[in-house]
This record gives C-alpha cells, structure tokens and sequence, in this order.
C-alpha cells in the first residue's frame, strides 16, 4: 500500500514537472548516485547502492525533500539489504559561486531483509552536503554526509550513509 501511494504521487509530481518548471524557473532538484551505508547491525556491515532525491524549493534556501535509499551487502555471510523512504526539509546556501552546503533533515520508513527475516522501522536522518556547479542546471554532489538512526526489532542503530552523484536542477 505505502509503495503504490509513493509510486503514485511520484508519477503525478514527475508528471507535472515540465509545466511547473517554466513557470517558477530552477525550483526543482533531482539527483542519483552511488551510496555507502555502514549498517551499525551484529555484526556490523558495510553496504553499497545507490541514494535517489527529489526537492522542491519553496524559497531559494528552503525545500522540502524525498529521499529513496538502497544498500546491498552481506551481514554475517547472508546476503542482506537497506531501503529507506525519508522525507523532510532542506535547508541550502545557494551561493552564487559553483559550490553550494546544504543541510537536510528527514524522517520515514526503513527496511531490513535478508536470509528470509524482514523488518520494518522509523528512521530519522539528518546530513550535510556540497553541490558543486558543472554549468545550468547541472551539479556534481561532491559529498553527502549523514546519520541515518534506525530501530529494527527494538534495536537501535546509528548508521552511518555516505553519497555522491549527479543533480539535475529545472
């Protein structure tokens, strides 16, 4: 049900993009690449996937963000995976020079499988990153740094994710 309610407002939000677009100029962001989660589970695990977000500013500085995560990797010889589903707010210094901070903070869902155990949590992430400007409407996200707390069957884990990629601005 969550992930047709996702898929669904994501499909109308892409769907209506270019319209939107032309109307208020760079307000929407979108960006994908490669990300490292080292999942603080027993034993610990070090993970790798990808990391897909979408925002939109409300002001220049200031916009709400959606955030989908996967990582992959063995944990303890079974081979596992992370997902999450994270939305928030973020908070950016959109200098007029080609690097740009920001600041995020978002809550949602995260997911846990493998070997034939599943389990669902709250997750709360808050990070820090910085674009850096190839031309109009293109950036390459140098860093994105955060801490990603979740609580899989009661256990809390204070993850850490790391990403990098290309950001699509129009």
């Amino acid at each position: 049900m969550v992930r047709r309610l996702c898929l669904l407002v994501g499909l109308v939000l892409l769907t209506s993009l270019p319209a939107h677009a032309q109307l208020f100029g760079d307000k929407i962001d979108l960006s994908g690449g490669y990300s490292y989660l080292r999942f603080r589970s027993t034993p610990q695990a070090s993970l790798n996937g990808y990391e897909l977000s979408g925002q939109y500013r409300v002001f220049p500085w200031l916009g709400g963000v959606a955030d989908y995560g996967k990582n992959f990797g063995s944990i303890g010889g079974v081979s596992s995976s992370v997902s999450t589903y994270l939305f928030g707010a973020q908070v950016s210094w959109p200098w007029p020079r080609r690097i740009s901070p920001f600041l995020r903070f978002m809550g949602g869902r995260a997911n846990f499988g493998g070997g034939g155990f599943y389990a669902g949590s709250w997750a709360e992430d808050g990070g820090f990153g910085v674009d850096m400007k190839w031309k109009h409407g293109f950036s390459w996200r140098l860093l994105e740094g955060d801490y990603l707390r979740t609580a899989f069957e009661g256990h809390t884990q204070g993850n850490i994710r790391v990403s990098t990629g290309i950001v699509f601005r129009f």
